[in-house]
């Protein structure tokens, strides 16, 4: 990856959790005309246009997204706690596989990873990748509900495009003029001295955030979290940053007169937060279910209880409060009667109502704690009866219609692609495939099938064949990819697919054959070649693979680093030196980044104290260990991606 789009990658994040800011230099304060303002307003949006489609491209390309993950793990390592990563995968998964949003068609799917960062904080890079600090991860106590409001608020961002969309407006601010609304050729010269002092790294402004907010409630609700979560987080961060943390950049202050303010800064107050996203959560529930003074819940109000702590080591009142609430606006929101409740005897002379599902735990539990099924009933049965005169069901929904007709245009939209973005979706797919993450590439193959103005079937059954061998289904894999290749035997590639699948199943011979097709299609395609070597290779034919490799070197001799040094040293004595030389700058470099951290991890020791107040002394460190062929990194639950060993 290029040295610039590293960094580019490092900055491009919509973060949900952000507070530090870096200021620009003050805008302009020459008087100019209307005529150079003019000027000047077209070349700077046309800059802002042209860094939307380069950050836009970016974020469409698969091995930018691979890259951007790797680094985030590389350069703050891996939550190396499995109940940690358990978590964040099994909401994850239940976010994308549940959760109710569309991806634009130059968008990726979303894949993510949890780093060992003490920065209590998440991030969605234009390439869809997620990074979740492991800091946020034990912040929240692992409290899934309050996760998938936060990784529902990320993707939301990723869905609106906000890290492009935003730097894009930086790029602008940079230059010398800031701009709203820009994306509907709007202008609001007002907001400039505003936005003077608006850091450029965070690339988030409030009305995206608020944005991603609404967006989050309604992915993760549909995915079947509580629907209190995400106000309990917005509680919980302020917790966390107020009392807890340890890091003075996230400090948030208590001074009441800060609170309640809405300012242009990359992250809107978590109180301010907070009361919208418990609105919205009373919305969702018809309107009837409210919380006052952060512990009582009321519905149509009528008080039904106050919520207690139920922790030792600190006070979730106020969680269970949103909770027990986001139990009665979920069942609200469900169900359209009493019926649906289920309310029966519990065989202790008391009432229980809807069902284990661990969303109305916190429900459940108080209700029971306080005998209180009988009034929960009453409250309910006389919910519904008044909402014929309120309208509010009918209201709640009317916005969920509307809703689900904005993803049917935004998906109609995806099966009416041009030829040349199903072509990207494509290659999308089979790069997916490239790295061994087969569940994305079956995403991508998905939307290519579906897609209206699909230009090569036989080529995406093909790779889509390929894609279903990534992930195991081998029968599959050979049903898709004879499909392809009985509609075009004119295509090497096909061929070339086809073997790639014979050979995950073990089934050499059979890919030779194919590779050998391949050849009779096209005598001049390289990659006939390096398959057939690579596979002559694994069957120990030693002198075959060498004659492949030699006419794969003839036809593309810049691409000799794809040769193993074993064949390279007989067929370019050249390129084997230029190999050598690279090998030993890239051994140097690690062995340097290696000693560099032994040296810190070795200060940080002598730095430390014991209970008699004197210092540790430093342990000598271990010898560098080589990394392995194969050894790999973990990004997006079980999914691993392989660090190729350079030679």
């Amino acid at each position: 990856m290029y040295p610039w789009k590293k960094k580019l990658l490092a900055v491009l994040v919509c973060g949900a959790l952000s507070f530090s800011a870096v200021a620009l230099p003050a805008g302009r304060a020459e008087a100019v005309d209307a005529w150079a303002v003019a000027a000047q307003s077209l070349g700077i949006f046309a800059a802002y246009k042209s860094s939307l489609a380069s950050i836009l491209a970016l974020g469409n390309d698969v091995s930018a997204q691979v890259q951007s993950a790797r680094q985030d793990l590389r350069e703050n390592g891996e939550d190396d706690n499995h109940h940690d990563v358990e978590v964040v995968n099994r909401v994850m998964k239940q976010l994308i596989d549940k959760g109710d949003y569309v991806l634009k068609v130059n968008s990726l799917p979303f894949v993510w990873g949890v780093n060992n960062s003490n920065d209590f904080n998440a991030a969605c890079f234009p390439t869809d990748y997620i990074s979740i600090n492991r800091a946020l991860v034990r912040g929240l106590e692992c409290d899934e509900d309050e996760l998938a409001a936060v990784f529902a608020h990320e993707m939301t961002h990723g869905i609106e495009q906000h890290s492009a969309k935003n730097y894009a407006k930086a790029v602008a601010q940079y230059y010398g003029m800031s701009f709203l609304n820009m994306d509907a050729g709007l202008m609001d010269w007002n907001k400039l001295n505003a936005l003077a002092n608006y850091s450029i790294a965070k690339n988030v402004t409030l009305p995206t955030e608020y944005e991603a907010d609404a967006g989050g409630f309604y992915i993760m609700t549909s995915a079947g979290f509580n629907p209190g979560g995400p106000a309990a987080a917005m509680y919980r961060m302020a917790y966390y940053l107020t009392y807890e943390t340890r890091n003075v950049l996230e400090y948030q202050d208590l001074d009441e007169k800060a609170k309640g303010q809405e300012t242009f800064s990359d992250h809107p107050e978590t109180e301010l937060r907070e009361k919208r996203l418990a609105q919205m959560m009373t919305d969702y529930g018809c309107g009837h279910v409210t919380v006052k003074d952060r512990k009582t819940v009321y519905i149509d109000g009528q008080e039904l209880l106050t919520a207690d702590w139920t922790r030792d080591d600190y006070d979730n009142t106020v969680e269970n409060a949103y909770y027990v609430a986001g139990g009665l606006s979920k069942a609200f929101h469900d169900y359209d009667s009493l019926a649906g409740w289920d309310f029966r005897p519990d065989g202790e002379g008391g009432v229980t109502f809807l069902t284990d599902d661990r969303v109305y735990g916190p429900l459940r539990h108080f209700v029971a704690a306080g005998n209180l099924g009988g009034r929960l009933q009453q409250l309910v049965a006389e919910a519904y009866a008044n909402e014929a005169v309120s309208g509010a069901r009918a209201k709640m929904k009317a916005a969920e219609a509307a809703r689900r007709q904005e993803h049917s245009e935004a998906l109609q939209s995806v099966y009416e692609a041009d030829a040349k973005d199903v072509k990207k979706m494509r290659e999308n797919g089979d790069a997916y495939s490239d790295y061994a993450m087969g569940k994305q590439a079956l995403w991508e193959f998905l939307r290519v099938l579906s897609a209206k103005n699909l230009d090569d079937e036989a080529a995406s059954y093909v790779m889509c064949g390929r894609a279903k061998a990534v992930e195991g289904d081998y029968a599959g894999a050979l049903d898709y990819a004879n499909r392809g290749v009985a509609q075009d035997s004119k295509n090497a590639y096909n061929f070339l697919n086809r073997a790639d699948i014979y050979r995950m199943v073990g089934n050499r011979e059979a890919a030779l054959a194919d590779c050998a097709a391949a050849k009779e299609v096209n005598a001049e395609n390289p990659y006939s070649y390096l398959l057939s070597a690579q596979i002559e290779d694994e069957m120990e034919r030693k002198e075959a693979a060498l004659a492949d490799y030699k006419e794969f070197h003839r036809l593309r001799p810049a691409a000799f680093r794809h040769i193993p040094p074993e064949y390279l040293e007989k067929i370019s004595a050249k390129d084997y030196r230029t190999y050598q030389k690279e090998k030993a700058a890239k051994d140097k470099a690690r062995e340097e980044v290696w000693k560099k951290k032994q040296k810190e991890k070795q200060a940080a020791k002598v730095d430390e104290k014991d209970s008699t107040g004197k210092a540790v002394k430093a342990e000598q460190p271990a010898r560098n260990p080589r990394n392995k062929k194969g050894h790999s990194i973990r990004m997006c639950g079980e999914l691993t991606l392989p660090i190729p060993y350079d030679h």
